[in-house]
């Protein structure tokens, strides 16, 4: 007993310098130890500031088993009447990886909204060649998708 009280005050100690990074084991890119889809970043001030905006934990909505973060009530009230307009596509993992046949997280930093919708990239150079040819891009992980969304865990 006193081994595990030991283990829980060790990690309790540590918990909070370890580093946070979303999964790739979701479908929708959620971050494992705060259970928030896309970092808490609003996904419909994308639409709305064009700017990658933090969420509030006052406005928070359940969507997909994740907990989604809002800046405002109207920008949660949007969401929930639409996720599927105002979430990120492909389940905020980065289309150009897909298209490679892996599932890489997007960073909600580096963001493009293509045909009214959203798509997050894991890198800044990723996002600079979907924006190059985002037709082609789209055709193939579109393609890739829905294979490698059923070998995501449910």
């Amino acid at each position: 007993m006193a081994f595990f009280g030991l283990l829980a005050g060790i990690l309790a100690a540590v918990w909070p310098f370890l580093p946070v990074q979303a999964t790739t084991t979701e479908r929708v890119v959620t971050n494992r130890y705060s259970g928030l889809a896309i970092e808490g970043f609003d996904p419909v001030a994308y639409f709305t500031d064009a700017a990658a905006t933090q969420g509030r934990p006052e406005y928070e909505a359940a969507d997909s088993g994740v907990v989604w973060r809002f800046r405002n009530e109207g920008n949660r009230a949007s969401f929930v009447a639409h996720p599927e307009i105002y979430g990120p596509q492909f389940g905020g993992y980065d289309p150009t990886d897909l298209v490679r046949g892996v599932t890489c997280a997007g960073n909600p930093r580096f963001w493009a909204v293509v045909g009214n919708r959203l798509y997050l990239f894991n890198r800044e150079h990723s996002r600079d060649a979907f924006a190059a040819d985002p037709a082609r891009f789209l055709k193939e992980a579109k393609a890739r998708w829905p294979e490698l969304e059923e070998s995501l865990a449910q």
